[in-house]
């Protein structure tokens, strides 16, 4: 097995290490993560992993900085300087975050330069935040007397990021939780251990108290036992529905905490009176096939009216076609691999479900033909599809986009809500009131007019099979919160 290192595109200092308790220690599982390019298969990085016992370490180390740690008992002010000193140490690791990207899933360079600057804009989001809110509220009550209203922190988090986007989603749960007073545990995924090696350095650059935060990259059993612990508060998840439920079964089976962000099948409504090139210029590639379409709110069913149906497809499948499909550092690459060679096998299993099922593949479906290695497939468009096939109503996580034909605007709306999920969801209308109106019908926990568009200061999460909680601004902070209150006869004389 080959040593612990990583590219000198992604350097960590000490890759063959965790960071627990504010100390760079050897896991005592002895295991290794091994990181295969996407692009190429090459072995790229080998970094040390969580096992149980490592678990066990960070959770207790967590536990510890909690119960008995100056971090929650800081006020606002003084964890928000140190966070803002985490901020900036990410800003100046952005190139090493985004060629961790490009490395581990394939996302290609020029869009991951370009999103790496979102942990580090969290982190102050946090601080200023914590700042500006109340967390002690005093009301008079009607019958003479006082109840105080405290916000508290919740305690010990196990912060579960999924592999698409380490480094940002692991950063939505870690920057509130902190902010709030939490200790956190950042569990990586096994195929994307990289990020959260380089967040640990910054944190403990930033003076960031020890045990506060402490990373486990693990994979299912080590995962699984830390969900279990009885030392963690709660659970904040993102990743696939199926796992989603069975770590909220978990935790509601002991009444731990939880929140989760889970998978989608988001509809793009296509009404009949916008161009169609003002539809394609946001829908290719930034609806579905973005990041090689994995990723859960990406709009991977679009509903169009029939009489635009060929227009719609004809479209589509032109841009698709002119995508340059490619490795992911190469700066004319505007989609790269999938991630890992089980993903594309997922992948190409729902192409040929898809086929077999009676859909038209218009194009894509298979390796692009100047591609010999890596986990590579073409941006893959059907036509044809009912609104019951495999392909329109399961979670593929690759570049696969199905078009769907309605009768009316309200069948659209019917076909848009006819699903497991309720994650995102668009409408492609010059009216905006109509397209408000549809927003409002559509059971999906995000909504645009005219694109896809996220934004981490807003709440973000789903209905349905996409999970429950929203993370993102103030909403986000609520997640790590706990709600206490206090009876007295009259109010202290300071209350913080």
């Amino acid at each position: 097995m080959a040593d612990y290192y990583t590219d000198d595109r992604t350097p960590i200092a000490r890759p063959g290490q965790l960071y627990v308790e504010g100390e760079w220690c050897t896991p005592a599982s002895g295991e290794r993560l091994e990181l295969i390019s996407p692009s190429d298969e090459s072995l790229h990085a080998c970094v040390a992993a969580a096992g149980i016992e490592d678990i066990d370490r960070a959770v207790a180390a967590a536990r510890r900085a909690f119960d008995t740690g100056p971090w929650p008992r800081m006020q606002p002010g003084e964890r928000a300087a140190l966070l803002r000193k985490m901020a900036e140490l990410l800003r100046t690791r952005a190139p090493h975050l985004a060629a961790a990207w490009s490395f581990q899933t394939g996302v290609p360079t020029t869009m991951a330069n370009y999103a790496l600057a979102n942990p580090g804009m969290l982190y102050d989001y946090y601080a200023a935040l914590i700042e500006a809110k109340e967390f002690v509220e005093t009301r008079t009550r009607d019958n003479g007397g006082v109840a105080i209203v405290v916000r508290e922190p919740v305690g010990v988090v196990a912060a579960i990021a999924p592999w698409n986007h380490p480094s940002h989603l692991m950063s939505l749960k870690a920057a509130p939780a902190m902010a709030m007073g939490c200790t956190v545990i950042a569990k990586a995924a096994p195929e994307s251990p990289l990020d959260v090696f380089i967040l640990a350095e910054c944190a403990e650059a930033a003076g960031i108290p020890a045990g506060v935060f402490n990373i486990a990259p693990a994979g299912r059993d080590a995962s699984d036992h830390l969900v279990r612990h009885p030392g963690v508060d709660k659970v904040s998840f993102t990743g696939s529905s199926v796992t989603g439920a069975h770590i909220a079964s978990i935790c509601g089976g002991r009444m731990v905490r939880s929140s989760m962000e889970l998978g989608g099948k988001s509809a793009a409504i296509v009404l009949d009176d916008i161009p169609m090139d003002d539809v394609i210029k946001t829908l290719v590639p930034g609806g579905g096939v973005h990041m090689a379409g994995q990723g859960c709110a990406f709009l991977t069913r679009v509903l169009v009216s029939r009489k635009r149906q060929d227009e719609l497809v004809s479209a589509y499948a032109d841009a698709m076609q002119a995508l340059k499909v490619g490795d992911a550092f190469d700066p004319t690459t505007q989609m790269g691999p999938i991630a890992m060679a089980r993903q594309l096998e997922k992948v190409t299993g729902y192409i040929e479900k898809g086929k077999a099922e009676g859909a038209r593949c218009v194009t894509g479906g298979r390796r692009p033909a100047h591609l010999s290695k890596g986990y590579f497939v073409e941006p893959t468009l059907f036509d044809n599809v009912t609104n019951d096939m495999a392909i329109a109503r399961e979670e593929i996580f690759g570049p696969v986009i199905s078009v769907i034909a309605y009768d009316d605007e309200a069948e659209a709306v019917a076909l848009a809500n006819d699903s497991a999920f309720g994650l995102n969801g668009a409408v492609y209308t010059s009216d905006p009131d109509k397209a408000y109106a549809i927003g409002r019908r559509v059971r999906s926990g995000n909504f645009s007019h005219n694109g896809l568009e996220h934004d981490s200061k807003f709440p973000f999460g789903g209905y349905k099979l996409s999970g429950t909680g929203r993370e993102g601004g103030p909403f986000g902070l609520d997640l790590y919160t706990e709600i206490k209150t206090i009876y007295m006869p009259q109010p202290p004389e300071t209350a913080a």
